[in-house]
């Protein structure tokens, strides 16, 4: 018989237990039942987290992360797949990425089916056929994607080509660069391209051997073409594309996007559908700084409205390295096309441009970033970026190099001392490495493009992007191309700017979210951050590095709510994305966003 003082100590130690139970938070959610890889150097991994009200309440084993378990808490059960951070968009058009839903597929394989110009043709003719409404509707043909570097003639299609699938009704079809595109003699006509038309600043209308357009257009030729051909369709579709592309980026996981190289229609546009429920992720917008500052200045702001904010300044110095745009310090190894001896390629806009540009951010104390592929335009960035520290002292905005593709050495010390963060593009070893090799810098050079190795010889932090819609933003297809390099061929370009998968997990988390100041609330999971996870069929650390890009996001979760879940027994997240197909008004945010350009 237990004694009355045992009885008592056991009262005792009862109502002390119901009163610690009592006193922890009840979770909404606790995940548990995987690998949980927090990329938080202090606690890398974790049995169990507990969720309330989007945030999270606690990360460690399952036992004391139970204690947080009421009756009203739903267990996920993560049945060993693995969970990690909310992948956060280090440079991306997510906007733009809506093209997708009113553009034929121009991709080369594995994305499409385009090896040539034969295929790009019927590519087009299938896709009018299937799309007839479409096309009637807004008298227009849209392809998107081709990259000469894949096809088996090594060159542009003509507008001569274009005209045989038709020569009635406008077709333009955009490089998977976004910086040049091809348009046929009716769309040219449209545009009013001439055979007397003179390049543009910062453009190029590319001619035949009888001095007549060949329907070639680059960078600013190529923009001012879009806006006549797009201006004719209607308003609605700048929300439709907002809506799709935020919806493309979370299936492959991402909880934070970018809308670099922005405008005020497009925040507005964004604004729209986050207030109509229909935004299922953070968006930060990074409005043109030659086009928008009374924009930028009046709508900057390091908090959310909503699910979106303008978090500074966007500045396109030069073009696509891959169509022998971006300004070399050098003349290109190999160019394919007409181009003179000794060809470096050019600059989007002037040195003062530039220089006027960066002094004005620093001044308002706005982050820049700043679009560079090539060594002559990331040198007017530096100097640019040292003048302006030099006037307004040590860099405390922030200022990112977006792409940095042909970074020398030199210039990668460079960066650290003046505190640029790097946001680099090694999918590009994957895509165009072998082009690169061949043909844009060479192979010595060339296994030094996107040289996140040198960057992280010197301690610094990097972001790793996909720059969509130049490539889909596939999370995993960018975290295997950072850690293996390896090229279409199979080749591996630069071994040594090779990573580990840890780091390019940090380039896809925590060092994002500290781009874009939001390190203290994302990119890891950690008490009191925002509850953004994403749920991957196998670990990333565990299996061999060589499948990475076979992983797929199965689930993706923002403050805490489902925001994509893959459906039970689909095929691998399939890439084409047209959510919109039929919706002639789908195609209005094009218009601006285009524009503007892309990566």
């Amino acid at each position: 018989m237990r004694s009355i003082a045992g009885s008592a100590a056991l009262l005792l130690g009862t109502m002390l237990a119901s009163g610690t139970a009592a006193a922890q938070e009840i979770a909404d959610t606790i995940y548990s039942g995987g690998p949980i890889l927090t990329v938080n150097d202090a606690q890398p991994t974790a049995e169990a987290v507990a969720v309330k009200d989007g945030t999270i309440l606690a990360v460690g084993t399952l036992d004391d992360v139970s204690a947080h378990r009421g009756d009203g808490t739903e267990m996920f059960e993560l049945d060993g797949r693995t969970m990690v951070p909310g992948f956060v968009d280090s440079h991306g058009h997510v906007v733009l990425g809506g093209i997708q839903a009113l553009s034929a597929n121009m991709l080369a394989p594995p994305d499409g089916e385009v090896a040539d110009i034969p295929s790009l043709q019927q590519g087009l003719r299938s896709w009018v056929e299937a799309n007839r409404e479409t096309v009637e509707a807004v008298n227009l043909i849209i392809g998107f994607g081709y990259d000469n570097a894949q096809m088996a003639e090594l060159r542009h299609p003509t507008r001569a080509e274009l005209d045989e699938v038709s020569a009635e009704i406008p077709i333009l079809v955009i490089h998977q660069s976004g910086h040049l595109g091809v348009a046929n003699s009716k769309a040219l006509e449209v545009a009013g391209i001439t055979d007397d038309s003179e390049n543009p600043p910062g453009g190029v209308i590319r001619r035949g051997e009888d001095g007549r357009p060949n329907g070639v257009l680059e960078e600013y030729a190529f923009f001012g073409t879009l806006v006549p051909l797009l201006s004719q369709l209607g308003p609605e579709g700048f929300q439709a594309f907002a809506k799709a592309g935020a919806e493309m980026w979370a299936r492959f996981g991402y909880t934070t996007a970018q809308e670099g190289r922005s405008s005020a229609g497009n925040v507005a546009a964004l604004k729209a559908v986050d207030a109509a429920g229909e935004l299922p992720i953070d968006v930060v917008a990074f409005p043109d700084v030659l086009e928008a500052r009374d924009f930028i200045e009046e709508n900057v702001s390091r908090d959310y409205d909503g699910h979106v904010r303008v978090g500074g300044c966007k500045l396109t110095i030069d073009g696509s390295p891959q169509g022998f745009t971006a300004l070399r310090d050098r003349p290109y190894y190999d160019p394919v096309g007409d181009y003179p001896p000794g060809y470096k390629g050019y600059a989007a806009i002037t040195e003062e441009q530039v220089n006027d540009a960066v002094d004005w951010c620093f001044g308002h104390g706005f982050q820049i970033l700043t679009h560079a592929n090539g060594e002559g335009a990331s040198d007017m960035l530096i100097a640019a970026i040292a003048a302006a520290e030099e006037k307004y002292g040590p860099a405390v905005n922030r200022p990112v190099l977006v792409h940095g593709q042909f970074l020398r050495e030199d210039q990668v010390d460079s960066i650290k001392e003046l505190g640029i963060f790097p946001s680099l593009f090694p999918m590009h070893t994957y895509y165009w490495g072998d082009w690169h090799r061949d043909h844009t810098v060479g192979p010595e050079n060339a296994d030094n493009i996107s040289p996140t190795g040198w960057v992280r010889e010197r301690g610094m932090m990097f972001g790793s992007h996909h720059d969509a819609p130049v490539a889909f933003p596939n999370s995993m297809r960018i975290l295997s191309a950072t850690v293996t390099r390896r090229t279409r061929s199979g080749d591996i370009l630069g071994p040594a700017q090779r990573v580990g998968v840890m780091d390019a997990l940090k380039a896809l988390t925590i060092w994002p979210a500290w781009q874009h100041f939001e390190e203290d609330r994302k990119g890891s999971i950690e008490t009191g951050k925002l509850a953004d996870f994403v749920v991957l069929s196998d670990d990333p650390m565990a299996v061999d590095p060589e499948t990475l890009a076979d992983l797929e996001v199965l689930v993706t979760i923002k403050d805490g709510v489902v925001v994509y879940e893959a459906p039970a027994g689909e095929k691998k997240t399939e890439l084409r994305d047209r959510p919109f197909l039929g919706d002639p008004a789908g195609a209005h945010g094009l218009m601006e966003a285009m524009s503007r350009g892309s990566g």
